[in-house]
């Protein structure tokens, strides 16, 4: 909102001297307003496209001022937008820098590798219980999410162990394998039991064998979600049940 209303009033400045132009060449020419808002435009722009029709003495001074004033809203738009861009980068930068930094001051935190619908629940968690966490993903569009939720993050494949190192691997207590992919849940268990050897790992499997190779890959813990769903379930059903089963009977007396 706030470059909206910084950009309004030279993009309003624009139109207003377009729109001017176009009047001053229909009462100091005599032109149609096609022709008029066409000189108006083509001068504004500066494009250099040469006159629509020959000019007099005061459509040419007319020209000139229109060209100055054009040009220096022109000017003062790009000026704003560039402006606009190298602050976005330099905070984006910084803001960078200060959480790396962060990050390699925090121990035994935990990492939460992929912020899909199970690790965003994981970081969530995490936080709310009042645990250190570093989230990995590598799509840069959930950047504002995370900065919503106030964790450290780190945006890249949590199968770099660049990444990883990035996140402060070597001094992290648990790690959190929340990728969609089996593959690189695999991938990165393997790259964190060797970059921390102590390291408790928690990974999300999709099928029996992924929750198998996970094991071997040296999880501590491997959860299925739809089994874990539908463990509750049936949980759920055969308690509601053994409830039924277990109430007293009650004989109505006449």
């Amino acid at each position: 909102m706030r470059l909206h209303r910084k950009i309004g009033v030279p993009l309003v400045g624009l139109a207003l001297i377009t729109f001017f132009g176009a009047i001053g060449y229909v009462a100091i020419e005599g032109w149609g307003w096609i022709d008029a808002l066409y000189m108006s435009v083509i001068t504004v722009s500066t494009v250099g496209f040469g006159e629509v029709r020959e000019l007099s003495g005061p459509g040419r001074l007319f020209t000139m001022f229109l060209i100055v004033s054009g040009v220096g809203a022109a000017l003062y738009l790009l000026s704003i937008l560039s402006e606009e861009v190298l602050e976005g980068q330099l905070r984006r930068i910084f803001r960078r820098s200060a959480m790396e930094r962060a990050i390699q001051k925090l121990e035994g935190h935990v990492i939460v590798c992929g912020y899909g619908r199970f690790g965003r629940v994981v970081a969530r968690e995490i936080k709310e219980a009042g645990r250190s966490a570093v989230v990995i993903d590598e799509d840069p569009g959930r950047e504002a999410e995370l900065d919503l939720l106030g964790v450290p993050f780190v945006i890249g494949s949590a199968a770099s162990d660049e990444v990883l190192e990035r996140a402060h691997i070597e001094h992290a207590s648990a790690l959190v394998v929340a990728t969609s992919s089996e593959a690189d849940g695999v991938f990165i268990t393997l790259a964190a039991r060797e970059l921390n050897p102590g390291i408790r790992v928690y990974a999300r499997g999709e099928s029996e064998a992924g929750v198998r190779r996970l094991q071997r890959a040296g999880a501590d813990q491997v959860t299925s979600p739809f089994q874990m769903g539908g463990a509750r379930v049936a949980a759920a059903i055969l308690k509601d049940t053994i409830s039924n089963f277990a109430k007293p009977l009650y004989v109505k007396r006449r």
